[in-house]
């Protein structure tokens, strides 16, 4: 499936991009941050387990249980952020 990932604050800073489209096979939240952890040591770095990382779908704050869907929408980001 298709979906949009988009990655805010230091998580966006740490990656240097703040959007992708990625074709997935994850079926929840986790299975796509576990997808994510793999494709580079940035990723695997600002995504990693230990750390305190919040989730939306499709603008929605969400646990790692939440399914995904085709064409929805993730976002990433550190549990605070300021402007």
């Amino acid at each position: 499936m298709k979906i949009t990932v988009k990655y805010f604050a230091s998580i966006r800073e740490a990656l240097g991009q703040g959007t992708e489209q990625r074709d997935t096979t994850a079926s929840t939240l986790a299975d796509l941050r576990d997808e994510l952890l793999t494709i580079s040591p940035s990723h695997a770095m600002a995504l990693a387990r230990g750390k305190p990382v919040r989730m939306a779908l499709d603008q929605v704050m969400s646990d790692e249980s939440a399914a995904l869907s085709d064409g929805c929408e993730v976002a990433f980001f550190p549990p605070v952020t300021g402007g």
